[in-house]
C-alpha cells in the first residue's frame, strides 16, 4: 500500500519552488529547489512525477500570480481615467513587484523552457486583451487594446534591453497622452 496523497505538502512545495523561480530564476538543475523547499530531490520527483511536470507547474504557478497580480492593475476604476490606471499600472509592473514577473517570462519567451510550455507566447499575449478592452470600453476604445498592448509589450522590452526606465517610462507618457 502506498502512501497516501498529502495535497498541502505539494502545494507548499509548489509554492516555495514558486517563490524560488521568481527570485533567482528556473533553474536547470533540482538542486535549487531542494535547497528553497527544505526536502529531497526524490520527494520533488514523488509529488511532480519529473523534474519537467514541476518546472511545468512552477511555470503555471508564476503565470496566475501574474495575471491576478497584473490584472487587477489593469483593472478599470470608476474614480480613475483609463490612462492613468495604465500609467500606474506600467510604474508596478516595471517596479520591484513586477520585475520578477519580467525576468522570468521574458527568459521563458526566448528560452529552451519554451518547450516547457509550447503555446506560451500566444497566451502571454492574448491573456492580457480582456483586461485591456474592458479599460478602454470606459474611454469608447476597446478596439486599441491590441495597440496599447503592443506599445506596452515593446517597451518592457526596451527597458529589459536598455535598463533606460527614463525614456521608456516618458515614452508611455507620450503614448497615454493620445488616448
Amino acid at each position: 500500500m502506498g502512501r497516501r496523497a498529502q495535497p498541502e505538502i505539494k502545494d507548499r512545495i509548489l509554492d516555495a519552488c514558486t517563490d524560488h523561480a521568481l527570485t533567482h530564476g528556473v533553474p536547470d538543475r533540482l538542486e535549487p529547489f531542494v535547497t528553497a523547499t527544505g526536502t529531497s530531490a526524490r520527494m520533488l520527483i514523488y509529488h511532480f512525477g519529473s523534474r519537467d511536470a514541476l518546472l511545468q507547474a512552477v511555470l503555471a504557478q508564476a503565470r496566475r500570480r501574474h495575471l491576478d497580480a497584473w490584472g487587477d492593475l489593469l483593472r478599470p476604476r470608476p474614480d480613475e481615467p483609463y490612462p492613468a490606471t495604465l500609467a500606474r499600472a506600467w510604474t508596478s509592473m516595471t517596479g520591484p513587484d513586477g520585475r520578477p514577473f519580467l525576468r522570468m517570462f521574458n527568459r521563458l519567451r526566448e528560452s529552451a523552457e519554451q518547450q516547457l510550455w509550447p503555446d506560451f507566447r500566444r497566451q502571454a499575449t492574448t491573456d492580457w486583451l480582456p483586461p485591456l478592452e474592458e479599460g478602454l470600453r470606459t474611454i469608447g476604445r476597446p478596439e486599441l487594446a491590441t495597440l496599447v498592448l503592443a506599445v506596452i509589450r515593446g517597451l518592457l522590452l526596451d527597458l529589459d534591453a536598455t535598463g533606460d526606465a527614463t525614456r521608456t517610462h516618458a515614452a508611455l507618457e507620450h503614448f497615454l497622452a493620445t488616448l
